[in-house]
Parts: structure tokens; sequence; C-alpha cells
């Protein structure tokens, strides 16, 4: 009976997830449309685009904390029914600023739902290989809903209006808000203190400039402001550490970065989102603007990145029982590399098939990490701390995916620019520019800007098999986590209403 109501608790868990994951990506198809409608501007386009993802990177820790403090359940009730209630108003906005503004609380709504619903999944199962089969499929469903959400949106975009991406999440958040306060339980940490309010503006501080520079990075042909913003964002984040380390009950407990397994895994999620996000960056530009695949189809093509990792996470449990769990997590890793170097073989009619392969056997590796690392993370510190700990892991993910896009960016457009000998920034300009050429000049312009980009491609698959090379050796030269005894946690039963 205590088995059957947590796992029925998990789905109530991972159907939102699932739902939310679907949303936020398929917004990527819908913002032509929606700005079309709206008479949105460029920069109130990309305000609407990114300030959910700002606002859930800036309030990530301090809701992994305050779930601690004022109950996990309750909190997550609370974000959901916010997310619910902005989805509907997202969806019938009727200007770009009501947008904007819907998409920044909805944001903070999100920040609530990746740590409160895995520091739960640590209370509701007691059983380490349990818990360890949850948070794999907890993680499945992230990963599968990101990669559905374009193809989804297609769909919907065909039969229905633009909101219509926006109301998926709804009938999940009803689903969570009938059937949690019975089916999940109820937590928080008999150590709470009070709210950091000093602390809470640091983090979101410190968060939101680093985040910003590291995107502006991408965009900005002058990169002084975004650079002001990330040396900005370093300094506050400095106050913010110096602060946390002073307080008795701080906001977010640095102490557990004591734990070398614990902060090596936290290392391995960044560094593992700047290699996945950084490459994902380059092949669908390259699927659209090199291969000549429209938006839709690329997304269809690219599914399988995401996919990749849903079936890596899912057979993640298993692969930890026929061997240690770092021992698979690094092997995974290798396999995400050996398919990095694939892309670095992408060129002529070969280019499809290798591109499918190798992001799909770059996902694939990446999937023991994701589950297992995460699975580390939580399980080794006390389940006081599991919110704490599961913030400190989806901030690792954030800053890690904003880093990929910057870094590799910004790496990709200066060997592309070295190829173009300074004739064109960028693959974008130079077929804009083609098409005011004679139509020799234009096809060899273009010939040249996508051998250009295609070098791009091929050099950050190479940084990208270095870093997961690099994040295989550190995995497996760091101790195996403690194990978190099934007595020290509280009884599933007992928190039932």
């Amino acid at each position: 009976m205590r088995v059957n109501r947590a796992w029925l608790g998990l789905i109530v868990l991972v159907l939102p997830t699932f739902l939310v994951a679907i949303d936020m990506t398929a917004l990527l198809l819908a913002l032509p449309q929606l700005a079309a409608d709206l008479g949105a501007t460029n920069v109130q386009q990309l305000w609407i685009s990114d300030s959910y993802g700002f606002m859930v990177a800036g309030f990530v820790i301090t809701m992994g904390t305050l779930g601690d403090r004022i109950g996990r359940r309750r909190l997550l009730m609370i974000g959901g029914a916010a997310f619910a209630v902005l989805s509907v108003v997202a969806a019938f906005a009727t200007g770009p600023l009501m947008l904007i503004v819907a998409r920044t609380l909805l944001g903070v709504a999100g920040a609530t739902l990746a740590p409160s619903t895995l520091a739960l999944i640590t209370n509701m199962f007691r059983d380490e290989r349990q818990r360890g089969q949850a948070i794999a499929i907890w993680a499945t469903c992230q990963f599968t809903g990101g990669a559905l959400g374009p193809v989804l949106a297609g769909f919907l975009l065909q039969h229905f209006w633009w909101g219509s991406v926006f109301l998926v999440a709804v009938p999940a958040m009803a689903l969570l808000l009938l059937a949690g306060p019975v089916l999940l339980p109820e937590f928080r940490s008999d150590q709470a203190g009070r709210l950091d309010p000093a602390g809470v503006g640091l983090s979101l501080a410190a968060v939101l400039l680093m985040v910003y520079g590291v995107k502006q990075l991408t965009v900005e042909s002058v990169p002084i402001v975004p650079a002001v913003a990330l040396v900005a964002g370093v300094v506050v984040g400095f106050l913010f550490v110096r602060r946390q380390l002073r307080l008795e009950t701080p906001l977010l407990d640095l102490r557990l970065l004591r734990n070398r397994p614990f902060t090596a895994v936290l290392v391995g999620l960044a560094f593992a989102g700047i290699a996945m996000a950084g490459t994902g960056l380059l092949v669908t530009q390259y699927l659209q603007s090199v291969l000549g695949f429209s938006p839709f189809a690329s997304a269809v093509l690219f599914a399988p990145m995401g996919l990749g990792v849903a079936v890596g996470t899912m057979a993640a449990p298993a692969l930890a029982r026929r061997m240690k769990q770092t021992t698979a997590i690094a092997g995974g890793l290798v396999g995400s590399a050996l398919g990095s170097l694939l892309l670095v073989g992408v060129d002529g009619a070969r280019a499809l098939p290798l591109v499918m392969i190798g992001i799909t056997v770059l996902a694939l590796g990446t999937g023991p990490l994701f589950a297992l690392g995460t699975g580390l993370v939580v399980g080794s510190v006390p389940p006081e701390r599991a919110g704490s700990a599961a913030s400190m892991s989806e901030t690792g993910n954030y800053l890690g995916g904003s880093l990929g896009l910057a870094l590799l960016g910004v790496v990709a457009a200066v060997v592309y620019r070295s190829r173009m000998d300074g004739t064109s920034d960028s693959l974008a300009g130079a077929v804009a520019a083609s098409q005011d050429l004679p139509a020799g000049q234009g096809a060899e312009l273009l010939h040249t800007a996508r051998e250009a980009f295609t070098a791009g491609l091929h050099v950050t698959g190479v940084v990208a098999a270095v870093i997961f090379a690099g994040l295989a050796v550190l995995i497996l030269t760091m101790r195996p986590a403690t194990r978190t005894t099934p007595a020290a946690l509280p009884d599933y039963e007992a928190t039932r209403p």
C-alpha cells in the first residue's frame, strides 16, 4: 500500500514537470506568430522568450530553501496554482507588456517546481533503489517534455492560436492541486529559521546578472554591457557567499560543498549543461541554415537529443544495479564524448546521418549523470537539506545551459569569422547579403559561409568531447556519496493527511 501510494504520488509530481517542459520549449515555435499578433518588437520578443528562464534561475535557490522551511508540499501547491492562473493570463495576453509580465511571474512560480518535486521524492521513497528509479523517471519526463515541446507546438499552431501552447500546462496543474494533498506528504525542516531577505536579494541579483551577461554575449556586437553584468554578478555572488557562510541558518547551506562527491556531481551537471546547450545551439542552426530544413522539420530532427537523454535516464537505474554508480556515470560521459566527436565528421552527403547519430549518442550518454548524479546530490544530504541540495542542482543546470549558449556560441562565431576573413559576422548575415548579390556571387558567398559555419560546428564537437572526457575523469576520482539509511528518512505513511 505504501509503495502504491508513493508511485501514484510520483505521477502527480512528474506530469506537471513533463508538461511545463513542453510548454517552455514550445514557445520557440510560437514566438513568431505571437509576435506578429501582438506587434512585439525584437527587444520585446527577447524578453518574452528569456524572462521565464531568468526568473527560474534567479529564484530556484530561494524556493528550494523556502520549501524546506514552510513545507515542500505547501510551496508546490502555491506554485502550481499560480502557474495555472498565469498560464491562462499569458494565453490571453492582449499586448507584449502583459505577456512579458505574465512570463516573468510564471518564472517565479516555475522556480518552486523542480526543487520541491525532487525534495519530496526523497521523502516518498525510503528505499534507495526505488528513489533512484523515481528520480530517473522524473528526469526522463523533464527531458522528454523538452524534446517534444516544439513538435507539439507545431501541431497546436496548425489547429489553434498561439495561446494554446501556454494552456497545455493548465490541466497538469489542476491535477496537482486536486491529487497533491491526498497523495503527497508534507515535510518541513525542524531546523528552519527565518527567511533572509538580504540573502534572497543577493542571490537573485547575482544569478540574474550572470545569466543576463552570458546570454547577451551571443547577441551583443559590443560586449561591454554583458561583461559589466558578468563582473557585477560575480561581485554580488561573492557577497552572497560571504553572508551565507556567516549565518547560523543560511538561505543556502554552502557547507554542503565540503562533501566531495556532492561538489563533483554539481560541477558535472553544470559542465554537461554547457556542452549540451552549446552543441544544441549549433546543431539547430546547422539543420536550418546549412541543410535548409524548416523550423518545424528541424525541431523533429533535433528531438532525438532530448529523447536520448530520456532513454539514458531511464536506463540508469538498471546500469547502477550492475556496476558502481560512478562507473555508470563516467561510462556514459565517455559515450557522450564519442558522440561529440562524430560531429567533427559532419560534411557533405553524410552530414545529416552523422548529426542525428552524434546528438543521439551524446545525449544518451548524459542520462546516467542526470539521473544518478541528481540522486547522489539529494541522497548525500540529510532529508531536511534536500530542498537546498535540489536547488543547487537546478541552479547548476540553468547556469550551465546559459554558459553553454554563450561560450560555445562565441567559440563558433570566432571560427566562422576567421574562415570568412572578416567579410561576414554570421551565417544569417551572409544569407541576407547573398540576396542582394548577383546569382553567381550570392551562391559563392552562401557556399563559403556554410563551410565556415560547419567548421564552427566541428570545433564545438571537439570542445564538447573534451568537456565530457574531463567530467568522466572527475567522476571516477570522486568518493561514493554517503548513503542515507531508510531509518534516517521520515515515515511516509506517518505523513498521510
